[in-house]
């Protein structure tokens, strides 16, 4: 059951540590471009994306999305692999959870 978009079982784990940590996640959320970025990564092929793919269709800088990619990885929502020189993002358990 759906109440405004929040699962219900969320509302039913009330531990301090697990209101905080979803708080910092739809606080990372709550950005246009993070969202955009977590859509994007979650719509790519295997949900994975380099952030040579995902800067071009958000007119920033490659550092400004690289930031904003850390600030998702930080609020467990991304997690980051490097390969070469670039780095791939991908959701994690929690990301897809709250996404879902």
């Amino acid at each position: 059951m759906y109440y405004l978009g929040v699962s219900k079982t969320l509302t039913l784990n009330k531990s301090p540590k697990t209101i905080s940590s979803l708080a910092e996640q739809y606080k990372a959320l709550g950005d246009v471009t993070r969202l955009s970025l977590m859509m994007a990564v979650a719509a790519s092929d295997g949900a994975e994306a380099c952030v040579c793919d995902l800067t071009p269709d958000t007119g920033l800088a490659q550092s400004t999305v690289s930031h904003h990619l850390k600030l998702l990885v930080d609020a467990n929502l991304l997690e980051r692999s490097q390969r070469g020189k670039w780095s791939f993002y991908s959701l994690t358990p929690a990301a897809k959870k709250l996404l879902a």
